[in-house]
Protein backbone atom coordinates (compact mmCIF):
# COMPACT_ATOMS: atom_id res chain seq x y z
CA UNK A 1 0.00 0.00 0.00
CA UNK A 2 1.59 3.20 -1.19
CA UNK A 3 0.88 6.38 1.27
CA UNK A 4 0.62 9.93 0.11
CA UNK A 5 2.91 12.29 1.65
CA UNK A 6 2.75 16.25 1.45
CA UNK A 7 5.64 18.40 1.16
CA UNK A 8 4.96 19.68 4.20
CA UNK A 9 4.29 16.61 6.12
CA UNK A 10 7.76 15.21 4.62
CA UNK A 11 9.61 18.38 6.30
CA UNK A 12 7.74 17.29 9.95
CA UNK A 13 8.82 13.58 9.44
CA UNK A 14 12.75 15.15 8.32
CA UNK A 15 12.96 17.17 11.27
CA UNK A 16 12.18 14.41 13.54
CA UNK A 17 13.91 11.57 11.51
CA UNK A 18 16.79 14.19 10.10
CA UNK A 19 19.74 12.55 11.83
CA UNK A 20 19.18 9.38 10.44
CA UNK A 21 17.97 10.84 6.81
CA UNK A 22 21.97 13.32 6.79
CA UNK A 23 23.57 9.89 6.49
CA UNK A 24 21.87 7.97 3.81
CA UNK A 25 21.07 10.91 1.57
CA UNK A 26 22.38 14.58 -0.30
CA UNK A 27 19.63 16.99 -1.03
CA UNK A 28 19.41 18.85 -4.24
CA UNK A 29 19.85 22.73 -4.80
CA UNK A 30 15.83 23.17 -5.03
CA UNK A 31 15.33 20.76 -2.03
CA UNK A 32 18.34 23.13 -0.08
CA UNK A 33 16.25 26.12 -0.78
CA UNK A 34 13.11 24.66 -0.15
CA UNK A 35 13.63 23.31 3.55
CA UNK A 36 15.78 27.09 4.24
CA UNK A 37 11.83 28.69 3.09
CA UNK A 38 10.01 26.41 4.89
CA UNK A 39 12.12 27.03 8.28
CA UNK A 40 11.68 31.08 7.81
CA UNK A 41 7.70 31.08 6.82
CA UNK A 42 7.38 28.46 9.80
CA UNK A 43 9.38 30.81 12.10
CA UNK A 44 8.30 34.69 11.18
CA UNK A 45 4.70 34.77 9.26
CA UNK A 46 1.72 34.66 12.07
CA UNK A 47 -1.87 35.02 12.17
CA UNK A 48 -2.53 38.69 10.88
CA UNK A 49 1.01 39.25 9.71
CA UNK A 50 1.46 41.74 7.21
CA UNK A 51 4.02 39.87 4.62
CA UNK A 52 6.63 41.17 2.13
CA UNK A 53 6.97 38.51 -0.74
CA UNK A 54 10.45 38.50 -2.08
CA UNK A 55 11.28 37.33 -5.96
CA UNK A 56 13.38 34.63 -7.13
CA UNK A 57 13.29 31.04 -7.01
CA UNK A 58 14.34 30.07 -3.53
CA UNK A 59 10.77 32.25 -2.78
CA UNK A 60 8.75 30.35 -4.88
CA UNK A 61 8.76 27.48 -2.06
CA UNK A 62 8.47 29.85 0.79
CA UNK A 63 4.52 31.25 -0.55
CA UNK A 64 4.29 27.30 -1.47
CA UNK A 65 4.69 26.99 2.35
CA UNK A 66 2.72 30.02 3.09
CA UNK A 67 -0.35 28.57 1.53
CA UNK A 68 -0.19 25.67 3.33
CA UNK A 69 0.09 27.85 6.52
CA UNK A 70 -3.13 29.87 5.69
CA UNK A 71 -5.35 27.27 4.59
CA UNK A 72 -4.11 24.07 7.15
CA UNK A 73 -3.67 26.83 9.98
CA UNK A 74 -6.86 29.07 9.29
CA UNK A 75 -4.34 32.39 8.86
CA UNK A 76 -5.07 35.94 7.72
CA UNK A 77 -2.16 37.10 5.63
CA UNK A 78 -1.85 40.07 3.80
CA UNK A 79 1.02 39.96 1.19
CA UNK A 80 3.20 42.72 -0.41
CA UNK A 81 4.61 41.73 -3.32
CA UNK A 82 8.33 42.33 -4.79
CA UNK A 83 7.96 42.12 -8.21
CA UNK A 84 5.54 41.38 -11.09
CA UNK A 85 6.39 37.43 -10.04
CA UNK A 86 5.81 37.62 -6.74
CA UNK A 87 2.12 39.70 -7.34
CA UNK A 88 1.68 36.70 -10.15
CA UNK A 89 2.39 33.95 -7.08
CA UNK A 90 0.16 35.83 -4.57
CA UNK A 91 -2.63 35.53 -7.09
CA UNK A 92 -1.76 31.75 -7.68
CA UNK A 93 -1.81 30.58 -4.72
CA UNK A 94 -5.48 32.59 -3.74
CA UNK A 95 -3.78 34.74 -1.23
CA UNK A 96 -4.63 37.95 -0.29
CA UNK A 97 -2.69 40.63 -2.01
CA UNK A 98 -1.95 44.19 -0.54
CA UNK A 99 -0.12 47.49 -1.36
CA UNK A 100 2.26 49.69 0.48
CA UNK A 101 -0.61 52.43 0.02
CA UNK A 102 -2.51 50.61 2.42
CA UNK A 103 0.15 48.51 4.57
CA UNK A 104 3.21 50.75 4.87
CA UNK A 105 4.76 48.76 7.41
CA UNK A 106 5.14 45.39 6.95
CA UNK A 107 5.89 42.63 9.97
CA UNK A 108 8.30 40.34 7.99
CA UNK A 109 10.18 40.02 4.26
CA UNK A 110 11.05 37.22 3.46
CA UNK A 111 13.54 36.75 0.29
CA UNK A 112 16.32 35.64 -1.65
CA UNK A 113 19.64 36.96 -2.15
CA UNK A 114 22.60 36.90 -4.72
CA UNK A 115 24.97 35.97 -1.87
CA UNK A 116 25.32 36.68 1.49
CA UNK A 117 28.80 37.57 3.70
CA UNK A 118 30.41 37.34 7.12
CA UNK A 119 28.63 40.77 7.70
CA UNK A 120 25.09 40.09 6.57
CA UNK A 121 25.72 42.27 3.25
CA UNK A 122 23.38 41.15 0.63
CA UNK A 123 24.13 41.11 -3.36
CA UNK A 124 20.50 41.20 -4.59
CA UNK A 125 19.20 41.83 -8.22
CA UNK A 126 20.18 38.80 -10.17
CA UNK A 127 16.54 38.49 -12.01
CA UNK A 128 15.97 42.49 -11.66
CA UNK A 129 13.93 43.18 -8.83
CA UNK A 130 16.14 45.30 -6.68
CA UNK A 131 14.36 48.25 -6.26
CA UNK A 132 10.76 47.21 -5.26
CA UNK A 133 12.85 44.83 -3.43
CA UNK A 134 14.85 47.11 -1.10
CA UNK A 135 11.50 49.23 -0.59
CA UNK A 136 9.83 46.68 0.40
CA UNK A 137 12.06 45.55 2.82
CA UNK A 138 12.66 49.15 3.96
CA UNK A 139 9.35 49.08 5.48
CA UNK A 140 9.45 46.02 7.32
CA UNK A 141 10.40 45.64 10.61
CA UNK A 142 12.55 42.17 9.80
CA UNK A 143 14.03 41.05 6.34
CA UNK A 144 14.64 37.69 6.18
CA UNK A 145 16.45 35.87 3.99
CA UNK A 146 16.29 32.43 2.24
CA UNK A 147 19.10 30.57 0.49
CA UNK A 148 20.86 27.58 -0.41
CA UNK A 149 24.61 26.91 1.09
CA UNK A 150 26.02 28.48 -2.59
CA UNK A 151 24.83 31.78 -1.58
CA UNK A 152 26.81 31.81 1.72
CA UNK A 153 30.50 33.43 1.53
CA UNK A 154 32.93 35.30 3.82
CA UNK A 155 33.27 38.02 1.18
CA UNK A 156 31.22 39.23 -1.39
CA UNK A 157 32.10 38.11 -4.86
CA UNK A 158 33.79 34.75 -3.91
CA UNK A 159 30.89 32.71 -4.84
CA UNK A 160 28.73 35.33 -6.99
CA UNK A 161 30.84 36.10 -9.65
CA UNK A 162 27.90 38.40 -11.96
CA UNK A 163 29.22 41.60 -10.05
CA UNK A 164 26.71 43.96 -8.38
CA UNK A 165 23.63 44.89 -10.14
CA UNK A 166 22.84 48.40 -10.29
CA UNK A 167 19.21 49.87 -11.96
CA UNK A 168 19.76 52.86 -14.09
CA UNK A 169 18.07 54.95 -15.95
CA UNK A 170 18.53 54.73 -20.10
CA UNK A 171 19.63 57.91 -20.90
CA UNK A 172 22.29 57.98 -18.19
CA UNK A 173 23.99 54.06 -18.51
CA UNK A 174 27.40 55.32 -20.60
CA UNK A 175 28.11 57.79 -17.89
CA UNK A 176 26.79 55.95 -14.87
CA UNK A 177 29.04 53.08 -15.83
CA UNK A 178 32.05 55.37 -16.65
CA UNK A 179 32.23 56.77 -12.97
CA UNK A 180 31.98 54.18 -11.26
CA UNK A 181 35.02 52.72 -13.20
CA UNK A 182 36.62 55.82 -12.07
CA UNK A 183 35.77 55.71 -8.58
CA UNK A 184 36.24 51.86 -7.75
CA UNK A 185 37.47 49.99 -10.53
CA UNK A 186 36.23 46.88 -12.09
CA UNK A 187 34.30 46.43 -15.04
CA UNK A 188 30.94 46.67 -15.37
CA UNK A 189 28.26 45.52 -18.54
CA UNK A 190 24.91 46.44 -19.66
CA UNK A 191 22.69 43.72 -18.60
CA UNK A 192 21.56 41.69 -22.07
CA UNK A 193 18.26 40.49 -22.73
CA UNK A 194 17.84 36.68 -23.23
CA UNK A 195 14.89 36.57 -25.28
CA UNK A 196 14.68 39.60 -27.12
CA UNK A 197 17.52 41.89 -29.22
CA UNK A 198 18.39 44.50 -26.31
CA UNK A 199 19.28 45.09 -22.59
CA UNK A 200 17.38 43.83 -19.80
CA UNK A 201 14.01 46.50 -19.43
CA UNK A 202 12.97 46.26 -15.06
CA UNK A 203 9.88 46.19 -13.99
CA UNK A 204 9.90 49.96 -13.61
CA UNK A 205 11.73 50.87 -17.13
CA UNK A 206 14.85 51.18 -16.37
CA UNK A 207 18.21 49.25 -17.12
CA UNK A 208 20.83 47.52 -15.15
CA UNK A 209 24.12 47.64 -15.35
CA UNK A 210 26.10 44.49 -13.35
CA UNK A 211 29.58 45.82 -11.83
CA UNK A 212 32.12 43.43 -11.78
CA UNK A 213 34.20 45.24 -8.74
CA UNK A 214 37.79 43.83 -8.13
CA UNK A 215 38.45 45.06 -4.88
CA UNK A 216 36.28 42.65 -2.26
CA UNK A 217 37.35 44.61 0.66
CA UNK A 218 35.43 48.13 0.26
CA UNK A 219 33.39 49.45 3.05
CA UNK A 220 30.13 48.54 0.84
CA UNK A 221 28.15 50.97 3.02
CA UNK A 222 30.18 54.15 1.83
CA UNK A 223 30.21 52.24 -1.64
CA UNK A 224 26.53 52.17 -1.59
CA UNK A 225 26.12 56.07 -0.62
CA UNK A 226 28.42 57.09 -3.64
CA UNK A 227 27.20 55.10 -5.85
CA UNK A 228 23.36 56.36 -5.48
CA UNK A 229 24.58 59.76 -5.45
CA UNK A 230 25.36 59.78 -9.07
CA UNK A 231 22.25 61.47 -10.59
CA UNK A 232 20.46 58.41 -13.24
CA UNK A 233 21.16 55.99 -10.53
CA UNK A 234 17.86 54.57 -9.13
CA UNK A 235 19.23 51.45 -7.04
CA UNK A 236 22.26 49.46 -5.91
CA UNK A 237 21.62 45.94 -5.55
CA UNK A 238 23.77 46.19 -2.00
CA UNK A 239 21.46 45.95 0.90
CA UNK A 240 23.96 46.72 3.69
CA UNK A 241 22.43 46.64 7.53
CA UNK A 242 19.00 45.32 6.07
CA UNK A 243 19.31 41.74 6.77
CA UNK A 244 18.17 40.49 10.58
CA UNK A 245 18.54 36.58 10.06
CA UNK A 246 19.75 34.44 7.27
CA UNK A 247 18.29 30.68 6.17
CA UNK A 248 21.23 28.69 4.59
CA UNK A 249 19.26 25.08 3.36
CA UNK A 250 22.90 22.63 3.33
CA UNK A 251 23.10 19.85 1.24
CA UNK A 252 22.62 17.21 4.10
CA UNK A 253 19.10 18.62 4.59
CA UNK A 254 19.81 20.38 7.99
CA UNK A 255 19.37 24.87 7.74
CA UNK A 256 22.36 26.73 9.01
CA UNK A 257 21.55 29.88 10.71
CA UNK A 258 23.00 33.49 10.86
CA UNK A 259 22.12 36.22 12.56
CA UNK A 260 23.35 39.82 12.97
CA UNK A 261 23.93 39.24 16.51
CA UNK A 262 26.01 36.01 15.56
CA UNK A 263 27.66 37.22 12.34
Amino acid sequence: MLLKVTVSQWCSIYRVYQPRFISATKMSLEQAKQVAAYRAVDEFVTNNCVFGVGSGSTVIYAVQRLAEKVETDNLKVTCIPTSFQAKQLILKHNLTLGELDTHPVLDVTIDGADEVDANMTLIKGGGGCLLQEKIVASCSKKLIVIADYTKDSKKLGDRYKKGIPIEVIPMAYVPIKNKIVGLFGGEIKLRSAIAKAGPVVTDNGNFILDWLFINQDLDWQNVDTVIKMIPGVVETGLFVNMCQKAYFGQPEGIVNERSVSSS
